[in-house]
């Protein structure tokens, strides 16, 4: 139990800063001390609470015109999940959005520190139809594997501030969570043992996230962005890694 207490400790620690990478992070931890059908439910149900919470704190910082299409995607990446998982390697495909999600972050630390050195106060953007591509792929990849690494790639590239970009991430994180609680319990994948973890972590989760949220308030904006993208780029190495073949 005592990695279960440090992997959600640092994991919703970067919740509360970040606004994402938990799973990445919760995930890694634990992957050698435990299967990974025992740590995705415990994770999804543990993490639900987090994203209720950093959206009630930063909810004057949603923006519809980011969450509700993001939110649509991730709805409609569920339906044709059934077929593609059928169908098509899903380890394959998430090397190729790994290195996708590489690419796009060191694109985003870039462009970070070429405005830094303009001392540009221009919006974060690009070209339309990427942003449109990025987020049409985001929403399957986190609907389909609950991969949200593409997806803070892309709220991260519109969002005005990291107030935005938490408060419409974790938007989209509340519905992908619920969708795949239902199809956890639907399956039998979440049982009474992990409702039981869930309850021993809760308090841990809360310190860290608070923690989290409050070491948000006092750092300098650009070094979050910075911490973001970092662990975007992490994100994508970390998909690589875990899903080339062996």
């Amino acid at each position: 139990m005592i990695w279960f207490i440090i992997a959600t400790l640092v994991a919703f620690f970067i919740k509360g800063l970040c606004g994402f990478a938990n799973t990445l992070i919760f995930n890694g931890i634990l992957s050698y001390t435990a299967n990974n059908i025992n740590i995705s439910p415990l994770e999804v149900v543990l993490g639900y609470p987090s994203n209720i919470i950093l959206v009630w704190k930063e909810r004057k910082s949603l923006n519809w015109k980011i969450w509700l299409p993001l939110t649509a995607l991730v709805v409609a990446g569920s339906i044709p999940g059934i077929f593609l998982l059928k169908h098509t390697d899903a380890g394959l495909l998430k090397v190729i959005f790994g290195i996708a999600v590489i690419v796009i972050g060191v694109e985003m630390l870039f462009r970070e520190m070429k405005s830094n050195r303009e001392s540009s106060n221009r919006k974060p953007g690009g070209s339309k139809l990427v942003l449109v591509l990025i987020g049409i792929i985001s929403g399957l990849l986190c609907g389909l594997y609950g991969v949200g690494a593409l997806l803070a790639a892309y709220v991260s590239r519109v969002a005005e501030n990291s107030h935005e970009f938490k408060a419409n991430i974790c938007v989209v994180f509340v519905v992908e969570n619920t969708i795949r609680i239902i199809l956890y319990v639907a399956t039998g994948i979440l049982t009474l043992s992990v409702l039981k973890q869930v309850v021993i972590l809760i308090p841990f989760m809360l310190a860290a996230v608070f923690l989290g949220m409050k070491s948000s308030s006092v750092l300098n904006e650009k070094i979050i962005k910075k911490i973001v993208i970092i662990l975007l780029i992490l994100s994508g190495i970390v998909l690589i890694i875990n899903n080339i073949p062996g």
